[in-house]
């Protein structure tokens, strides 16, 4: 084994830590940074997907009104619900 061996090796130990601190650091802070831009979308879609069960919900509890409403004229409260318009407007209209 060469005397100069020891040396470079004393040498190298804290030259190899300091690159890969370097290296790792702004690697974790990255990786760390994709997990939040992630779960940004990921909530976004989530309010999305809440928003749409939302106006399901509605639509159905308008339907099952409809259905158990026996006082109603069911073919005018269906052709209400097919026009585009906004549920005020229609009501002025009538």
């Amino acid at each position: 084994m060469s005397p100069l061996l020891i040396p470079i090796l004393a040498l190298m130990i804290p030259i190899v830590a300091i690159l890969s601190r370097a290296i790792f650091t702004p690697w974790m802070k990255l990786q760390h940074r994709k997990m939040e831009l992630e779960a940004d979308r990921v909530a976004e879609k989530a309010a999305q997907y809440a928003a749409q069960t939302e106006r399901l919900e509605q639509r159905v509890r308008v339907l099952e009104r409809i259905a158990t409403d026996r006082g109603a004229d069911l073919a005018h409260e269906i052709d209400l619900l097919r026009d585009d318009a906004p549920r005020t407007e229609r009501l002025e209209q009538h």
